[in-house]
């Protein structure tokens, strides 16, 4: 059974850094990725990596997050630098196999805010 765990959300004041991890069990997939709900909204695009290493961003995060991974942890990373008050959300991950199924965290709630 493939269940992505995040962690790592909080409370940080603006201007502040956050890095989320995201624990996969099972095979490796051949792309990954975070997104992020706000409250009563669909979830948004945060940035992907796929299998080859190549990354995608959000242009609201780009320059501010980096998306990374860690095979050997079987751990996605979501670095967030500057962050601010319009980053407040639920931060998900997902994975998806390369039989193109897809796997959705519970998320983890970043909050920005002095």
């Amino acid at each position: 059974q493939v269940q992505p765990v995040e962690s790592g959300g909080g409370l940080v004041q603006p201007g502040g850094s956050l890095r989320l991890s995201c624990a996969v069990s099972g095979s490796t997939f051949k792309f990954y990725a975070w997104y992020r709900q706000y409250p009563g909204s669909q979830r948004d695009f945060v940035a992907s990596i796929n299998s080859g290493e190549s990354t995608i961003y959000a242009s609201s995060v780009k320059g501010r997050f980096t998306i990374s991974r860690d095979n050997t942890k079987n751990t996605l990373y979501l670095q967030m630098n500057s962050l601010q008050p319009e980053d407040t959300a639920v931060y998900l991950c997902t994975v998806r196999s390369y039989s193109n199924a897809a796997y959705w965290g519970q998320g983890t709630q970043v909050t920005v805010s002095s």
